[in-house]
């Protein structure tokens, strides 16, 4: 199936599509994308098109099934191959047991009540210093920091995990301040 190795999230016209990996560094090969591109499965990662330049930026993914996954933020060096993401500076993770890992060491955690669960919407803030995330629309109070450079959102999974990315359209209102990725465009 050509599908099965489709890799890239690529935001078009407010929603999100893939692009064939021998065309991209954005992906790793044996990650699946279906659903019009929203759709994650199989075992990796995958990077967003679309760098965060603007101040304030917000994101969702939904928990379709449970298993082993993470959501965040990364530069373009990560090695989208090798999960979980968070082992090195190039990448700044929640993974699916509730801890943020950023250069291998974790930043933060979720409380212990609040690990997402199948059916559960993950939203994800960042202003170019602080990552912040919120389950089900609440502030979960569990920031993070550390990365460097541009970033992208990036999403893995492995073991049976099925996450849906929102990058437009939420599931919550973003918190105040904060909006959906915005294009840079070059002006002639």
């Amino acid at each position: 199936l050509e599908q099965s190795h489709q890799c890239c999230f690529q935001f078009i016209s407010s929603f999100v599509r893939c692009k064939h990996p021998s065309k991209t560094q954005y992906g790793s090969t044996d990650v699946v994308i279906v659903k019009s591109g929203r759709r994650i499965c199989g075992t990796g990662g995958c990077l967003a098109n679309a760098p965060l330049h603007q101040n304030k930026s917000y994101f969702e993914f939904k928990i379709q099934s449970s298993g082993v996954w993470g959501i965040g933020v990364a530069t373009q060096k990560v090695n989208l191959n090798q999960v979980p993401l968070g082992r090195d500076t190039n990448s700044l993770v929640l993974r699916h047991d509730g801890s943020v890992y950023h250069n291998d060491e974790e930043k933060n955690r979720l409380p212990a009540n609040s690990l997402p669960q199948e059916g559960d919407i993950v939203g994800i803030t960042y202003d170019h210093v602080e990552m912040n995330l919120y389950l089900n629309g609440k502030n979960m109070h569990c920031p993070a920091s550390g990365i460097r450079g541009t970033v992208y959102p990036v999403v893995y999974v492995d073991d049976s995990a099925i996450l849906d990315c929102q990058f437009s359209d939420f599931y919550h209102t973003p918190p105040q301040g904060f909006e959906k990725i915005l294009f840079e465009q070059q002006i002639f």
